[in-house]
C-alpha cells in the first residue's frame, strides 16, 4: 500500500478550477476571496452533465459535480478488466459519481504511455495503455475522473537523478524511508517541471481534475540521517508553498480550448487541527490558496490515542472525522489567521502577528475517508458514520480510500436515494 499504512500512524495521517463559460454552472454559497473563490458545479441530483467537448483530437472534460462522492482506483486495478467492471458497476449502483485513478503511483511509474518528446523514465508499476479510452468510458457513464499524482515520493526519479533526491548523510546516496522508498528534495526545481509536464499530459488525455498526493517532506524513516541540498529543511512550510505556487502558475492555465485544469491536494489529517507543519511542511493555510480543493486524509485509524480525548480513535470514527472537518471548515471560512503565507497580508504590528487571508467556500474541503481494516474492522457502519460525520460538518463531498480497490457496498446508498 502506498498511502496510509505506517509504523508511525501519527505521522502518516498527520501519510476554481474554472471549467469554461459554456458549462452549466452553479456557485456554492456566497462569493469568497482568492483562489477557490467561486466553485462551479452542476446539480448532483440533476441529469448526467453535458460533456464539454474540445477540438480535435477529441478530448472531453466533465463539469465538477456539486457533490463529489468518489472511490480510488490504483493504476494496476485500472489495467484489469475485472476491476474496471467491478468499480463501474459499483458506481452505477450507488451514490458514487466520481473516481480517482493513479497517474503516477508510489513507484514513480506514470500509468499511461508518455507523449513523444517528453522524458519517460519507465518504471516497475502497472501501465494502462488505453487510459484515454478508459477515461472516456467513465465519461460516457457521467463519471467525473480525477487523476492522482504521487509527487515527492518517487524512487524512480531519484534513481535517474540521485543528485535531486533527499540525501543520506551517512552514505551520500538517496535516503530511504522505512519502506525503502526515496523522496525528491522539495526544492529540486527540475523535478517541478517534470511534475508540470505530467500534469499537462494528464489533462490533455481527459482527466477532469489533477490530485496531488505526497506533497510533503519525508517523515517515516531515519530522519537523523536526512540531508537536503536543494531546500532549507528548517523552513519546510515556506519551501513547500513555493512549490504549490509554481504548480498553480504553470498548470492552472487554459488549454488550447480554454479549459482550465482543476487542481486538488491531499494533506495529512491533522493539518485540520494543527497549526504547525507536522514536520513535513504541510499547513492548511499555505496550501489552500493554490488548489481548487483540499483533501485531508482523516483516516481514524491513523490518529494517536488521546486525540480529541479518544482513547481509541478507531472506536470513534464519527467523532474523529466530524471534529477534524469542523475545525477545517472554521479555518477555511476565517478572514484572519496567525499563519503567514505568500497569499496573506499582515494586519498591524501585534505579537503574535495576525494576517488577513482569503475566505474560502467550506466545500473546497473533500476528506479522504477510510474503507480499509487497520487497527480495527471497517464495515458498513464505520464507512457510513464517516460519511455522515462529513455531512454534519457542513460538507457535501468525500472520497473513499481502499488500497484493495474493493469497497464496502453496505456503507453506500443506492443510486437515486
Amino acid at each position: 500500500m502506498n498511502k496510509g499504512f505506517s509504523a508511525i500512524p501519527i505521522l502518516l495521517t498527520l501519510g476554481v478550477g474554472i471549467i469554461a463559460a459554456f458549462a452549466v454552472l452553479v456557485v456554492f454559497g456566497a462569493p469568497v476571496l482568492g483562489k477557490g473563490t467561486s466553485i462551479y458545479t452542476r446539480d448532483a441530483d440533476g441529469p448526467i452533465p453535458e460533456v464539454i467537448t474540445q477540438g480535435p483530437p477529441a478530448v472531453e472534460h466533465l463539469p465538477i459535480p456539486a457533490h463529489v462522492r468518489a472511490v480510488y482506483m490504483s493504476q494496476c486495478a485500472a489495467s484489469s478488466n475485472a476491476f474496471r467492471d467491478e468499480l463501474m458497476n459499483l458506481i452505477a449502483d450507488t451514490e458514487l459519481n466520481a473516481i480517482i485513478i493513479d497517474i503516477k503511483d508510489f513507484s514513480g511509474t506514470v500509468s499511461f504511455p508518455r507523449a513523444e518528446g517528453v522524458e519517460d523514465l519507465g518504471g516497475t508499476g502497472c501501465i494502462v495503455p488505453d487510459m484515454k479510452e478508459l477515461i472516456q468510458e467513465f465519461h460516457d457513464q457521467g463519471v467525473y475522473v480525477i487523476g492522482r499524482i504521487t509527487v515527492f515520493q518517487d524512487p524512480l526519479y531519484t534513481k535517474a537523478y540521485p543528485e535531486l533526491a533527499v540525501q543520506s548523510k551517512r552514505t551520500g546516496t538517496p535516503w530511504k524511508d522505512h519502506k525503502g522508498l526515496s523522496f525528491v528534495d522539495v526544492g529540486a526545481k527540475p523535478f517541478w517541471d517534470y511534475i508540470v509536464d505530467i500534469a499537462h499530459e494528464s489533462h490533455a488525455i481527459g482527466f477532469d481534475e489533477l490530485n496531488f498526493d505526497y506533497v510533503r517532506y519525508p517523515s517515516d524513516g531515519p530522519m537523523s540521517d536526512v540531508h537536503f541540498n536543494h531546500s532549507d529543511y528548517s523552513q519546510r512550510e515556506l519551501e513547500l508553498e513555493k512549490f504549490f505556487r509554481y504548480l498553480e502558475e504553470k498548470v492552472r492555465v487554459p488549454d488550447s480550448n480554454g479549459v482550465v485544469p482543476v487542481l486538488s491536494a491531499d494533506l495529512f489529517g491533522m493539518t485540520t487541527t494543527n497549526s504547525d507543519d507536522l514536520t513535513i511542511g504541510q499547513v492548511f493555510e499555505r496550501a489552500a490558496p493554490y488548489f481548487d480543493y483540499i483533501a485531508p486524509m482523516v483516516y481514524p485509524s491513523h490518529y494517536p490515542p488521546g486525540f480529541n480525548g479518544y482513547s481509541n480513535p478507531n472506536k470513534n470514527v464519527y467523532g474523529v472525522v466530524n471534529y477534524s472537518m469542523e475545525r477545517a471548515v472554521e479555518r477555511a471560512v476565517a478572514a484572519t489567521t496567525t499563519i503567514d503565507s505568500f497569499a496573506h497580508t499582515r494586519i498591524g504590528t501585534s505579537t503574535p502577528a495576525i494576517y488577513s487571508k482569503p475566505v474560502y467556500d467550506p466545500n473546497i474541503l473533500r476528506p479522504w475517508l477510510q474503507d480499509f481494516d487497520y487497527g480495527g474492522d471497517y464495515g458498513p457502519e464505520e464507512v457510513r458514520a464517516q460519511i455522515q460525520a462529513t455531512y454534519d460538518a457542513g460538507l457535501h463531498s468525500w472520497m473513499l480510500w481502499a488500497p484493495s480497490n474493493h469497497y464496502t457496498r453496505g456503507g453506500l446508498k443506492a443510486a437515486g436515494e
